[in-house]
């Protein structure tokens, strides 16, 4: 690709990302289809040609993807990957870009799609030089959500613990994504029974964001009820309700902007009352969570 073809692209991806920070969007979509035209225009076997209208795909496939014109997206992202095919040389640009619309096919509602581009993603991102563990760990995640979704708990289990592993190695046992990754492991084994393990990946997941995020960060109020409803299964009940409450009070703190976790959790605790014969403590915590809710 010459220098004036190149001064062009980069002047109208320049002029795209300053109309969407104006939300100016349809002349947006304009430049960015001028950028596809131009490059096709100059296309040719030649891997810079090559490269240039692959990032004008790309560029025009994220904006479409913001507006949710799904199906324009999927076009662009489809075109883009099947122009870098057998180039080797640009392995972590195929990986983003399986990446990306694999996250598409998701919200268009086509998981099982969604998790075929994102195993093909891990895959190029495991074998990108130099590594990319942080990608690797995202789509692990992300596979393991929607074979989880689909009933396969093994597959689940398998990714979830791939995430965690690398998480631990590349990011630490306190980091944010970690307690992340053990929190959605230990939702997985609550919900299939497996108490015991759910018990400790809830509290690996409450430690790390204690450290992490602090004790007043709704994070780490999620994992004190998740950690509560594991603790009930394994029969520490008066462990189960100290964590409930250490939930309820970090919501209640946070008010009316998390009014829905609140009453998710105040939902579990209540139930707990209830099943402890205090039904009067329970309906003061109902009491509360419709104050706030008025405020």
């Amino acid at each position: 690709m010459d220098s004036a073809t190149q001064s062009l692209h980069n002047l109208l991806r320049e002029r795209v990302d300053q109309l969407v920070a104006d939300h100016n969007y349809d002349e947006a979509i304009h430049a960015a289809s001028a950028a596809v035209e131009k490059a096709q225009h100059s296309l040719t076997s030649d891997p810079d040609s090559i490269d240039a209208f692959v990032g004008a795909l790309e560029l025009r496939a994220e904006l479409f993807r913001s507006l949710q014109r799904m199906d324009e997206a999927r076009d662009d992202y489809k075109q883009a990957i099947d122009q870098l095919d057998n180039r080797d040389d640009r392995s972590l640009q195929m990986a983003r870009l399986h990446a990306t619309y694999g996250a598409l096919q998701d919200e268009m509602g086509h998981p099982e799609r969604a998790a075929e581009l994102w195993k093909k993603a891990l895959e190029l991102f495991e074998a990108a030089e130099p590594p990319a563990p942080l990608d690797v760990i995202l789509m692990a995640n992300n596979i393991a959500y929607v074979t989880k979704a689909d009933g396969n708990f093994d597959d689940a289990e398998t990714y979830f613990l791939k995430a965690l592993e690398l998480s631990h190695q590349t990011l630490g046992s306190d980091h944010e994504e970690t307690a992340t990754v053990s929190n959605n492991l230990g939702a997985l084994y609550l919900s299939s029974g497996y108490f015991e393990q759910a018990r400790e990946m809830h509290m690996m997941a409450l430690e790390a964001r204690r450290k992490s995020l602090g004790d007043a960060h709704p994070d780490t109020a999620q994992s004190h009820n998740n950690l509560a409803l594991a603790l009930l299964e394994t029969g520490d009940r008066s462990w189960a309700r100290r964590h409930f409450e250490k939930a309820m009070a970090i919501y209640e703190d946070l008010g009316r902007a998390y009014l829905p976790d609140l009453e998710a959790v105040s939902s579990n605790y209540c139930a707990f009352l209830r099943e402890e014969g205090e039904e009067s403590s329970a309906e003061r915590v109902e009491s509360l969570v419709r104050d706030i809710a008025t405020r």
